[in-house]
């Protein structure tokens, strides 16, 4: 069992510095907009990811007028207490789990699981295949510490062999490229079996969920795509060679992947109402925590502003679902603390509600 006790915030986005105890599992989180209800989502995301789940650098997470920040967030795990701590100053971020420092980052990924849902997240439907690809590496990564570890190998070796393709436009070093593919083929082969038993379930899974979210009959089709299912890395780099020479850039390879939606045979952002988007996004999201909830046994769901995305009705079903089915820990954020309390009493469960001012 996980459960967040504890947040300390020092020079984090908006905040100066700020202090919370949460005494439930369900956690609402109210206020006017700009008053940091997401950030204090992101500060629990930050200290499981050790980065923010918004904002692509640390130096944007700092208060303006500030140099760095400290976040630390206290669970209790199988009813012992953990303390992260992770602490950006000067441009250098350190994490500490109990006092003790990481040598890698890495290291700390799913140990403390957790699924968010922000109003950006329609990307996963909406935009190019960098969006999913990182979303799938995020649910692998959480469950799977060497997925992490040869992904992180992957696209290690990938920027080498980018880098020296862009320098050889006139004279190419095949002996060399041939060196980077016998070392990048091992870390994708490895990526992409994981990925293709993962989602054979994960798809399955993301239909049945969004039927009842939508309340719709009808199931859209997910589709794993790999170049890798039609060819092996190995040729597929032979094959690619000029190409890649002449492009200056890898073509072949586990960073092409995607996840195809479809609907009615057709791309599925393409004629999808709005209502079936939020439906798809949802599934997809709860999928995710499902996935990882079940074999982890454990993981936190922060919903950000879902009342915009989902009925009371529905809202009411999912904290039904979270909280007494799978006895977990939902933090949520709202503009109306009237309708943080009165999804709450639908629900039937005990909640704590803060206002930020």
């Amino acid at each position: 069992m996980l459960r967040l006790k504890h947040i300390n915030l020092t020079q984090y986005k908006n905040y100066e510095y700020y202090n919370l105890t949460v005494n439930h599992n369900i956690l609402g989180i109210c206020g006017k907009n700009g008053r940091g209800k997401t950030n204090l989502l992101d500060a629990v995301f930050y200290a499981c990811f050790t980065k923010s789940y918004f904002t692509s650098t640390d130096q944007l997470c700092t208060k303006k007028g500030f140099t760095g920040f400290r976040i630390e967030v206290d669970f209790i795990l199988e009813d012992v207490q953990q303390k992260i701590v992770c602490i950006y100053r000067g441009g250098k971020k350190e994490v500490f789990l109990n006092d003790v420092p990481y040598e890698k980052f890495s290291e700390h990924i799913g140990k403390f699981p957790v699924v968010m849902i922000a109003p950006d997240d329609i990307e996963l439907i909406i935009e190019g295949s960098e969006v999913r690809r990182k979303f799938i590496d995020t649910m692998i990564s959480q469950l799977d510490a060497d997925y992490l570890k040869h992904l992180i190998t992957y696209n290690k070796i990938l920027t080498q062999r980018n880098s020296l393709l862009k320098q050889w436009f006139h004279a190419p070093n095949n002996a060399l490229l041939d060196v980077l593919d016998q070392q990048l083929i091992p870390a994708g082969n490895f990526i992409f079996n994981k990925r293709k038993v993962f989602l054979e379930k994960f798809t399955q899974l993301t239909c049945k969920y969004y039927q009842l979210i939508s309340g719709e009959s009808y199931q859209p089709e997910i589709k794993y795509h790999s170049q890798l299912l039609h060819a092996s890395f190995k040729d597929l780099l032979k094959q690619n060679r000029d190409k890649d020479l002449l492009l200056q850039r890898s073509n072949a390879g586990i960073h092409k992947d995607d996840l195809i939606f479809l609907f009615e045979d057709a791309p599925f952002k393409n004629i999808a109402s709005q209502g079936q988007k939020k439906s798809l996004l949802f599934a997809l999201k709860l999928t995710e925590y499902e996935i990882i909830r079940s074999e982890k046994q454990h993981c936190i769901l922060l919903l950000d502003d879902v009342f915009e995305k989902l009925d009371a009705h529905r809202i009411t079903n999912l904290m039904n679902w979270v909280c007494k089915e799978c006895d977990g820990q939902v933090v949520i954020t709202d503009t109306h603390r009237e309708r943080l309390e009165a999804s709450f009493k639908n629900a039937g469960v005990e909640s704590q509600i803060i206002e930020l001012n």
